[in-house]
């Protein structure tokens, strides 16, 4: 089933401001509730994370029908990244070094805000990629 393709640019939109605040303060709290939200979107897709379920409930009645639909499956594989660099962050903020929270948290809010900003998704095209790579080794 594809999913409206406005959900996961909300959902980027939120995950920028958070990632943030968790980069700014350097907040390990605030970064490990983004990597929970990682993790939830990764496991059962992004429509069914936190920031999936606040776009249906609250933003996409008051919009209008979507026109533009795509694959959960991109955006599922996103999510998985943005969870390997946010736990990344969060080890490195909790247990050092302190530079790869900075560069893994940095990195997550860039991927985050380029998604929301502009509407490209690094891991989509991560996903799309691979994908392309094993059907021609295949």
């Amino acid at each position: 089933m594809d999913i409206d393709v406005r959900g996961p640019r909300f959902g980027a939109a939120v995950t920028t401001a958070v990632l943030a605040v968790a980069l700014s303060l350097q907040n390990t709290w605030v970064l490990g509730w983004q990597t929970l939200v990682f993790a939830l979107g990764a496991a059962a897709g992004v429509h069914r994370s936190p920031y999936g379920w606040a776009f249906r409930t609250a933003v996409r009645p008051r919009l209008g029908p979507p026109t533009q639909f795509e694959a959960p499956e991109p955006p599922r594989f996103a999510q998985a990244v943005g969870l390997v660099f946010a736990g990344l962050g969060l080890a490195g903020f909790t247990v050092g070094p302190q530079w790869l929270g900075l560069a893994a948290t940095g990195a997550a809010l860039a991927a985050a805000f380029l998604n929301a900003a502009f509407g490209y998704c690094l891991g989509c095209e991560m996903f799309l990629l691979l994908k392309r790579a094993t059907v021609r080794a295949e």
